[in-house]
Parts: C-alpha cells; structure tokens; sequence
C-alpha cells in the first residue's frame, strides 16, 4: 500500500490569551496530514491543493456527515440518504426521508472511493459539481433534503464548544459554511473500498478468494462490461446513455433527466449519466439514476433484451451486425454475478472509522 501524505499550510493568527497546551494541541494535531492508503494497483488519486486532507478536517468531516443540526428541522444528515452498509447508498427507488418528505428526483448514489474522481468529470449523476466541496453545499440548501440556510447552520454549530474547538483544530477559524462543505469533503475522500475478496486475490494475498466461477466471470465482466466500468476501480468515471429511453422530453423537473446534457449543452450527452462502480454493486440495490432497476438480475437483463435504441444511445451497446443489446447467455449471468459477490468489501462496510462516532 502507497500512503500519500497531503501537505498542509496554516496562515493563522491565534489570541495569545489561549492556553498553551491547547495550542500546542491544535498546532500539532490540526496540521497533521492524513495518511492515505491507497493500493499500488489502484491509479493516482485526484489532488485538491486547496483542502488537503488533514486528520483534524476527516475527523471534524466525519461529525458533521452525521450531524443532523445541519438540516432546517434538525433531523436530517447526510447519513440519512447514505448508509455506510448499504456502501453509503440507502436502498431506496427515490428517497423521501428529507425535510419536505416528497420523493427526490434521483436515486442516493454510493459514496466510496471518490478520491479518483476528477475535477473534469464532476459529481453527481450528471457531473453538475465540480468538486466535492461544492456537491456538499447542494444537498444542504436544497428544500426537499436538508434545507438549511447557511447563517443558521453557523450560529448552531458555533454555539456549541466542541464544534468550535474541532473548526480551530482543523481550519484555525470559527465554524463557516465554507469550513463545513471542506470537512465533508475530506471525510468523503477518505473513504476507500479497496479490501474485497477480488482485492485479497488481486494483491495475492489469498489466491483462493476467488473460485472458478468468480474468475469466469471477471474475464466477462472485462470483456462485456469493461468498456465503461473500467480499471480497478470498475467505472470510467463517465457519462454514457445507457438506453434506459429512447428519447426525453422536458419534463418540468429541472431537466434532471437529460442527465449530462443538463450540464454540458451538447446534444451528444442527452440521456448520459455517470457511470457507478461495480464495486460493492451486489449490497447497492436498487439501480441506475433513478433507481427504476429493483434487482441485479434487471440489471443483465436491461443490457441483454431492453436496451432502448435512441439518438445518443451509447454505441458500445450495438453489436457489430447493428442489433442492439449485449449478447449474455444464462450460463455467462451467474459467473458474472458470483464475481460481483466478490467485490463486496465486507470490512468497508463495516469500517469504525467511517461509521457515526456518537454511536460509540
């Protein structure tokens, strides 16, 4: 394992009147990085120089992904929609365990291993934020999730001493709505899925993790499905319109499913969405951006027989004599979905470090 140490620099001015242990404290632990374990076989991790990920700002991300005082009512986190055992998605079609409690528009996406995921390509479904530290701020001003206004959500946390001692630990500043969206997102990035049986064979720590089923099906899974979900990490981290419908219309939601034409303009994107990782993809259910696939065998069977044919529908899906669809057989579907077990990260799942620290 690779261990990337961020490098951090504090510009601060600190009140002589505070105590010198204390200071001492926030000087060494607040400026001490976070170590990074990343795979030698993964690729390099995206870099964000302007929030290093530090162990003060994953340990104060961590709290506040679990705070519901970040919500208008003050029963809302971001856990709410992500639960770590379900690889932080909920298990839901369209969740509607939010402020207004009406049916969001997209299905809860899993949050894992979004340290490869590139300031190009973006998050959310249709790359609509950047960074993470802008796709935290959406979910909590939006009226059907957290619906928090941002001078609120301050004057709550800064009432609170521990708040404001974690904030001057990680960032030398009282809490901001800037600082909370940077936590989160350090919290974030630290979460790695990477310890599957896939990865104990891979890394050859175990060569029996996976049976011959499983190896079957990861040369299929490679040759079928590789195109998109690509690499160790089992996505492209791309956008493609995987002909779940022929066409789109204007729906009056906002566009939301035009998907990264929403974004981009370009016709050529209508319908695209980002492409999810295979990894834990057998505990993530339901499936697709809207979460209209219940089971993973709809899933197989969507690319086998319903592969809508439409104007941007993703060419990888097309045979070479035109037919759409990918050719599977039976035989073929359940080596693949054993191997899809075997990405199952069982000590992700249920890793303390990720879990809501007031539990303990």
């Amino acid at each position: 394992m690779r261990i990337l140490i961020g490098v951090v620099l504090f510009f601060a001015q600190v009140s002589c009147a505070k105590d010198d242990a204390y200071l001492r404290d926030v000087e060494e632990y607040g400026n001490r990085p976070f170590e990074f374990k990343v795979p030698a076989y993964f690729p390099e991790p995206t870099v964000m120089p302007s929030n290093p990920l530090t162990e003060a700002g994953v340990a104060l991300g961590r709290q506040l992904f679990y705070e519901p005082l970040l919500s208008g009512n003050k029963k809302v986190s971001c856990a709410t929609c992500h639960h770590q055992d379900k690889a932080f998605a909920d298990g839901l079609v369209l969740s509607n365990t939010g402020m207004s409690g009406k049916s969001l528009e997209r299905h809860s996406p899993v949050l894992f291993n979004l340290a490869w995921t590139g300031n190009d390509s973006g998050f959310f479904w249709d790359g609509g934020a950047k960074n993470l530290e802008s796709q935290v701020l959406a979910p909590l001003t939006h009226p059907d999730e957290m619906n928090i206004y941002f001078p609120e959500m301050v004057d709550r946390l800064a009432a609170i001493p521990e708040y404001v001692r974690l904030f001057e630990r990680a960032f030398h500043e009282v809490p901001t709505y800037t600082g909370v969206a940077k936590a989160i997102a350090q919290f974030q990035r630290s979460i790695v899925s990477a310890n599957s049986p896939y990865d104990r064979y891979r890394r050859g720590e175990d060569r029996t993790a996976l049976g011959e089923s499983a190896l079957r099906g990861l040369a299929l899974v490679r040759q079928k499905c590789g195109s998109c979900h690509a690499g160790e990490l089992f996505t492209d981290n791309e956008f493609h319109n995987n002909g779940l419908d022929a066409s789109f219309t204007n729906d009056a939601h906002e566009e939301l499913y035009y998907g990264r034409f929403r974004i981009t303009r370009n016709p050529a994107d209508m319908g695209a969405f980002k492409t999810p990782s295979l990894r834990n993809v057998m505990v993530s259910a339901p499936y697709m951006h809207d979460g209209r696939l219940a089971e993973i065998g709809d899933v197989f069977n969507h690319y086998r027989y319903g592969v809508q044919a439409g104007a941007t529908t993703d060419r990888r899906l097309y045979q070479p004599d035109g037919r759409i669809g990918i050719p599977i057989s039976d035989e073929e579907v359940r080596d693949m979905m054993t191997f899809l077990h075997s990405l199952t990260d069982e000590s992700f799942l249920h890793n303390a470090s990720y879990s809501n620290p007031t539990n303990k």
